[in-house]
């Protein structure tokens, strides 16, 4: 549940972007309330108090790396409750506000995961976040306690004991009981190495734990509340902040929702695998559907696997060949498993959609045994084609990964991202009792969430109670309600395949005076992919102000429409009424329709 950061050329966007609500205070470190009447904070408990209160605020002895960038490294209580025992160490890099006259402090990112680095989001920071952020905050980003440059948890004694253990995960998600047989056991092996190998820092990796040292850096940097950005699982660790520490929120913006009562899971949630709680899948399947169902409205000019019939049909009938026997493509076998895996991985983006298309009519072709020459002929070159924009998207993500700071490896390399993953998800909540329950409860997931069912319900088998055994004393389960010293701004689009949009909807329930903003973007996470959202958050975090209640953004980019950044000024409000009726027949707020002046003008 990473954000993929995606660099996006700005400019004339299809968005709504409301005037915001509320007037920033005349000190614009403290965000305003966006027109809601002040309410008293809650305040942080003292059991949290003092166990972060009792830390000494450390002396981040910053040198300059990497160009233009700042890091340090700190240790921190690897056990609040013995603040003087244990220690792990945290990595930390900011960049510096550009504008140190109209510096307002700094702003803590994080780009998911679990897992993902906040170190490597707050380098790239300048490659999407807003000018007027970047002049006025330095961003700061770590990476959270047994990830990335911290020191890093390992639940295997080497990379060879890994890798032995991690054979039967060799597969997208199993189907069939050799597959999930062997699945279930190298999961079983990751759990128990966690819970034994990897046990010290897997058992202090919660959510919570991240929240803490967070509170401890927001001193360390010498701001008095925390200004927050968090994508995805970081949308998680916002919330878990606010709740833990209510009175020291100055400004904390999340995109990407995970509930944070799914996540964790109750007593009588708890015999559920966590995407039943959070339908990941079901969010999935929704994106997937509309890009067909807009496949099969635009029509083969457009859309080229309309060419064979109603495009949602035939991807039933494709996966069902699929499962049959694999394609050969080029020489390369095409599994069921590869082409859900491979249509999640294309929704993470807002232009998936090209490549879903394109992937789905070499697939089609190559299960039709009466494909002419011709047809073989257009899919060869198409292939092709594709194959050059993959590897043209691979470089770039290899490129940032370099920019970012990736370190060469030293003999042979651990990589620790799946036992990381696990330390966290596993750690903070509920999970059923036996990884054997996995198949009869991942199909049963697949029959309420077509397709994706399994793809996310198997990514948490290793959590399972027979084999993960290690627990955080102090993981946070709740409350979730808390009010905060200024109020949260939680951003939700519908067709994210990762953060179902309900999750946003859900959340902004939970925190009061929390603002919800829609967006029918699409990809994973919503800033950066309409000009509205990024302009909305960009405006929350310099100067308080919430967008008004109700707003729902327009993404910039459309699935199969000409022209997608200028979309609504084309069609003008008329036929934008018909765009924004979609998403209520899917049961999601409708679009907004005005379309700003100068979007109509083209000078935006």
């Amino acid at each position: 549940m990473r954000l993929r950061i995606r660099i996006l050329a700005a400019g004339a966007a299809a968005a709504l972007v409301p005037a915001l609500a509320g007037t920033a205070l005349a000190d614009p470190g403290t965000p305003g309330a966006g027109g809601r009447a002040a309410l008293a904070a809650d305040t942080t408990s003292p059991a949290e108090k003092k166990r972060v209160d009792s830390v000494p605020t450390p002396k981040l002895g910053w040198y300059p790396c990497y160009g233009s960038a700042e890091c340090a490294t700190v240790r921190v209580p690897l056990d609040y409750d013995a603040p003087k025992g244990a220690t792990t160490e945290i990595a930390v890099l900011r960049l510096k506000a550009r504008d140190a006259k109209k510096r307002i402090g700094s702003l803590f990112v994080n780009p998911g995961g679990p897992g993902g680095q906040g170190t490597a989001m707050a380098f790239q920071a300048d490659g999407f976040l807003a000018p007027d952020v970047l002049d006025r905050f330095d961003i700061v980003g770590f990476d959270p306690r047994g990830i990335g440059f911290s020191d890093n948890v390992a639940c295997f004694k080497s990379a060879k004991d890994q890798t032995l253990a991690l054979a039967g995960l060799g597969v997208a998600f199993p189907i069939g009981a050799k597959q999930e047989a062997a699945f279930i056991k190298s999961a079983k092996a990751l759990g128990n190495g966690c819970s034994t190998t990897g046990k010290k820092l897997a058992g202090a990796m919660s959510t919570a734990e991240v929240a803490r040292d967070m509170e401890v850096l927001r001193r360390a940097v010498g701001d008095k509340k925390l200004t927050y950005l968090g994508f995805s699982y970081g949308s998680a660790l916002g919330q878990y902040y606010a709740n833990l520490f209510p009175d020291r929120v100055r400004a904390v913006a999340v995109d990407g929702i995970l509930n944070p009562v799914s996540w964790a899971g109750t007593k009588k949630t708890g015999n559920q695998i966590v995407d039943d709680r959070l339908r990941s899948a079901d969010g999935a399947w929704r994106a997937l559907k509309e890009i067909l169902v807009r496949c099969g409205e635009a029509g083969k000019a457009a859309c080229t696997f309309a060419e064979f019939g109603d495009p949602v049909k035939n991807f039933g009938v494709l996966a069902e060949r699929l499962k049959a026997k694999p394609a050969d493509l080029d020489g390369d076998k095409v599994t069921y498993a590869d082409l859900v895996s491979g249509a999640l991985g294309e929704l993470y983006y807002p232009d998936g959609y090209i490549y879903i298309n394109t992937a789905l009519t070499q697939l089609w072709q190559a299960t039709t045994p009466t494909t002419t020459a011709a047809q073989a002929a257009k899919a060869a070159t198409a292939r092709k084609a594709l194959a050059a924009r993959i590897a043209e998207r691979r470089a770039k993500v290899r490129q940032r990964q370099d920019a970012a700071g990736k370190m060469l490896a030293k003999g042979f390399p651990y990589e620790n991202g799946l036992d990381a993953f696990s330390s966290v998800v596993c750690t903070d909540g509920r999970h059923p009792k036996k990884a054997g329950d996995w198949p009869a409860l991942t199909a049963a997931s697949d029959k309420r969430a077509p397709y994706f069912g399994r793809a996310w319900g198997w990514g948490s088998v290793q959590c399972a109670g027979d084999s993960w055994k290690v627990r955080d004393e102090d993981a946070y389960t709740g409350p979730f309600n808390r009010r905060t010293t200024a109020p949260v701004l939680i951003v939700g689009n519908y067709y994210d395949p990762a953060t179902n949009y309900d999750d946003a909807v859900s959340s902004s329930k939970l925190l009061p005076g929390s603002r919800l903003l829609s967006s029918n973007s699409w990809g994973h996470t919503a800033y950066g992919s309409s000009a509205c959202v990024t302009d909305a958050v960009s405006g929350y975090l310099t100067g308080g102000a919430l967008p008004p209640a109700g707003t729902v953004c327009i993404g910039d980019i459309q699935p199969f429409a000409p022209q997608p950044d200028r979309a609504l000024a084309t069609r003008g409000p008329a036929d934008a009424g018909a765009m924004a009726a979609r998403p209520a027949a899917a049961g999601l707020p409708p679009v907004a329709t005005r379309v700003p002046t100068s979007i109509l003008l083209g000078t935006r």
